[in-house]
C-alpha cells in the first residue's frame, strides 16, 4: 500500500501512451467520469455509513437484552465484533459489485516509480489520477470487489483524529480520583516499566519466531528486530474495556478497579510514544537495523521529550480552559455556549498535539484529568450534566464502532497474512510478557506499599491484560509492508481472542479469585473537598502531600470557584493581588460552603448530644468547626469545651 497523503511527493508525469488510444474530441470528459458513476459512488459511501450505523444499532438494542436478561459470559465489545464479522462476511461473498472500469487498462511504462498523483497529457487536455493502490495480477478482474472493499476501509487516520479523542478524554475526565491518586505509583510503574518490559520481552520472543520461521522456508520478505520490537510496542497496549465494564456492573474492589483502569488508560499513552520512538531508531553506517548505541540513547531521549511534552500541552490545555470558564467571562450565564467551548477545547488538544509533533493521546488525556480537577468546578450544574453525558455518549458510540470494525476488517483488509507460526508465537509471547510485568513488578511495589496488591489481584492483572482499540489502531495506521501486514492480521485475532475469551470470562474469574464484589466504588468519594484532601494527604507519598496542599491553597482558588479565597491563603502583602485574581463567584462559593459546613456541624452535634450529652456535643461542634476553618478562635473553643 502506497503513501496516498503525501501530495507534496507528487510526480508530474506527461504520457503519450494513452493518445492512440482515446480520441480527442470534445466528449472525452463525459467518457471518462460519467454522471451516472457519480451517482452510483455516491449511493455506496451512503450504503457503507448505514452499514455502520446498522450495526451500532443492532449492538445497542441486543445490549439492551442482555443487561433485561442479565447475561454476562459475552460483553458488548465481543458482540460488536461478532456482528462486525457477520457483515464483512456479506459484504465480501455476498454483494455483488458493479464498477464502470475499463476492463482492458492501456500498457505503459514509466521510468520512475508510482507517485500519488499523476497528470496526465491526453491530446492537450490535462488529467488529474490519484493513485489507490497496487492490484495483484491475479485480481486484476476483481476490480469491483476491491473498489468496493475499498470503500468500507477506513483511514486509519479517522480512528485517531476522530474516534480515539472522546475515547481517551473520557477515561482521564471519568476518573476517579481518590482510588487513582492512592495508588498511582503503582499505576506509573505497571504503566511505565511494565510496558517498556512488555515490549522487550515479546520484541525479542518474536525475533526468535521470525528466525524460526525463516528456518522452515516460511519467511522470505525482510523483517527486521526492529519491526519485531515495534510489534512488541502495539500489542503491550492494553485495553480492558470489558473486563472493567463487568466491574462496574458488579461494583467490584475499588483498588483493583483503579489499578487495572490506570495502567489500561497511562500504557496506551505509552505504547504510542515507545512505538514513535522505535520507528524513530535510526543507526548510522551501512546496515541501519544493527544495535546502535547513540541511535538507542535518541531513541529513549524521544520518548521522553514526545511524553513529557505531551503531558505540558494537554495539562496547560485543561489551565487555559479553566481560566476562560472562571466567572470572568461568566459563561455559566450561558450553558449552551459553555458546553460547546468545553467541547472544542478538549478535541482540539488531541489536534494541537498532533500538529506539534507530540502525541495526542497523552496530552487529551491528561487534558481530561486538569479539565476533571478545575474546569468541572467552574461549569453550570446544567453545562456539568451535559458535558459528563455528551463525552459518555462520545465514548460508548465510537467504542462500539471500533469494535464493530474490527470484525469487519477481518473480511473487508484485502492484504491479510496468516501466518500459524507467527500467530501461535504472539499468543505465547503475549503471556510471557503480561506474565513477566505483573509478578516481578507486583513483588518490588509490596515492599514498599502498606496495602499489598494480593495475589488474588494480581492474578485478576495478569487476566484482564485484553487488547483492543488501541491495539488495532496502531496495527493497521501502516500496513504497506508484508511485515506490517502480518502483525495487523496477528493483532486483529489477538484481539478477538482476548475480547471473547477474557472478557467473557471475567465473573466466573472474580468469583473464582474471591475478588470481593457489591463494593461502592464512590462511597470513599463523599466526603467534602477538604475531608478528601486530608484523608488523601494521609495515604499518600510526601511529594504528593507538598502538591496537594500547593494546589488547595493556590491552584484552585486561582483557577476555580472552589476551595478558599486566595486572600485567605496568601500573605497579607500580597492583598492586591490575591483581590485581583479572586472571582467575587469564589467569595460567594466560599460563604456557601462555611454555612452547609456549619449546619452539618449543628446537626452532628445535636445528634451526639442525645447519646453523649452537652460536653460529647460541645467536643464535636468545637472540632468540626475548627476543622472547617482553622482559626484560633475555634482552638480556644476546643480547649474550652475540653
Amino acid at each position: 500500500m502506497f503513501n496516498l497523503g503525501h501530495a507534496s511527493s507528487a510526480i508530474i508525469l506527461f504520457l503519450s501512451c494513452f493518445t492512440s488510444v482515446l480520441a480527442d474530441d470534445g466528449g472525452m470528459v463525459e467518457e471518462l467520469v460519467t454522471e451516472k458513476e457519480a451517482e452510483e459512488s455516491h449511493r455506496q459511501d451512503s450504503v457503507n455509513l448505514l452499514t455502520f450505523i446498522s450495526l451500532l444499532t443492532l449492538t445497542i438494542l441486543t445490549i439492551w437484552l442482555f443487561k433485561h436478561r442479565r447475561v454476562r459470559f459475552l460483553h458488548e465489545t465481543g458482540l460488536a465484533m461478532i456482528y462486525g464479522l457477520l457483515v464483512g462476511v456479506i459484504l465480501r461473498y455476498g454483494i455483488p459489485a458493479t464498477s464502470y472500469h475499463n476492463k482492458t487498462p492501456p500498457s505503459c511504462s514509466l521510468k520512475e516509480g508510482p507517485s500519488s498523483t499523476l497528470l496526465l497529457n491526453i491530446s492537450g487536455k490535462f488529467f488529474e489520477y490519484t493513485l489507490k493502490g497496487e492490484i495483484n495480477f491475479r485480481e486484476i478482474h476483481n476490480v469491483e470487489q476491491n473498489d468496493m472493499l475499498r470503500k468500507v476501509t477506513f483511514d486509519p487516520e479517522v480512528f485517531f483524529n476522530i474516534l480515539l479523542p472522546p475515547i481517551i478524554f473520557h477515561a482521564g475526565y471519568s476518573l476517579k480520583k481518590r482510588h487513582f491518586f492512592r495508588n498511582l505509583g503503582s499505576i506509573i510503574t505497571y504503566a511505565f516499566l511494565g510496558t517498556a518490559i512488555s515490549c522487550f520481552v515479546i520484541g525479542n520472543l518474536m525475533y526468535g519466531v521470525v528466525k524460526l520461521m525463516r528456518a522452515v522456508g516460511q519467511l522470505t520478505e525482510k523483517f527486521y528486530y526492529t519491526d519485531c520490537l515495534f510489534f512488541g510496542a502495539i500489542i503491550s497496549a492494553t485495553d480492558p474495556v470489558t473486563v472493567l465494564a463487568i466491574f462496574n456492573e458488579l461494583h467490584a474492589d475499588g483498588d483493583l478497579y483503579a489499578l487495572l483502569f490506570g495502567e489500561s488508560v497511562m500504557n496506551d499513552a505509552v505504547a504510542i510514544v515507545l512505538s514513535s520512538s522505535i520507528v524513530a531508531y535510526q543507526p548510522a553506517g551501512a546496515n541501519t537495523h544493527m544495535f546502535d548505541a547513540s541511535a538507542f540513547f535518541k531513541s529513549v531521549g524521544i520518548f521522553l521529550g514526545i511524553f513529557s511534552g505531551s503531558f505540558v500541552m494537554g495539562a496547560a490545555t485543561g489551565v487555559v480552559t479553566a481560566l476562560i470558564s472562571c466567572s470572568f467571562t461568566k459563561l455559566h450565564c450561558f450553558p449552551l455556549l459553555e458546553t460547546a467551548l468545553f467541547f472544542l477545547m478538549s478535541w482540539s488538544t488531541f489536534l494541537l498535539a498532533e500538529a506539534c509533533g507530540f502525541t495526542g493521546v497523552v496530552a487529551v488525556l491528561f487534558c481530561g484529568i486538569t479539565q476533571a480537577h478545575y474546569t468541572s468546578n467552574n461549569l453550570s450544574e446544567e453545562s456539568t450534566k451535559r458535558t459528563k453525558q455528551l463525552f459518555e455518549v462520545l465514548h460508548f458510540l465510537a467504542e462500539n464502532f471500533i469494535f464493530s470494525y474490527m470484525g469487519l476488517a477481518l473480511f473487508t483488509f484485502q492484504k491479510h497474512i496468516f501466518s500459524p507460526i507467527f500467530i501461535i508465537g504472539a499468543f505465547v509471547a503475549i503471556f510471557i510478557g503480561r506474565a513477566l510485568n505483573i509478578y516481578p513488578l507486583s513483588f518490588l511495589l509490596n515492599l514498599g506499599r502498606r496495602d499489598k496488591i494480593r495475589g488474588n489481584f494480581q492474578h485478576m492483572m495478569m487476566f484482564a491484560g485484553l487488547r483492543g482499540a488501541m491495539a488495532f489502531a496502531l496495527a493497521i495506521r501502516d500496513t504497506a509492508t508484508s511485515a506490517r501486514q502480518m502483525m495487523f492480521t496477528t493483532t486483529l485475532l489477538i484481539v478477538f481472542f482476548t475480547v471473547w475469551v477474557f472478557g467473557g470470562g471475567t465473573t466466573p474469574m472474580l468469583s473464582w479469585l474471591h475478588i470481593r464484589v457489591g463494593v461502592d466504588p464512590d462511597q470513599d468519594l463523599q466526603p467534602s473537598g477538604d475531608s478528601f484532601q486530608s484523608k488523601t494527604k494521609q495515604e499518600s507519598a510526601w511529594l504528593f502531600r507538598l502538591w496537594y496542599t500547593f494546589d488547595h491553597n493556590y491552584l484552585k482558588p486561582i483557577l476555580t470557584h472552589s476551595g478558599p479565597p486566595l486572600t485567605s491563603t496568601l500573605p497579607s502583602y500580597c492583598g492586591p493581588l490575591a483581590s485581583c485574581l479572586t472571582s467575587p463567584r469564589a467569595y460567594e462559593v466560599s460563604i456557601c460552603k462555611k454555612k452547609k459546613k456549619k449546619k452539618k456541624a449543628e446537626a452532628f452535634g445535636r445528634q451526639h448530644f442525645k447519646s453523649g450529652g452537652m460536653r460529647g456535643a460541645c467536643i464535636v461542634l468545637a472540632q468540626k468547626t475548627l476543622f472547617s476553618s482553622g482559626s484560633k478562635m475555634t482552638s480556644v473553643l476546643t480547649d474550652t469545651a475540653l
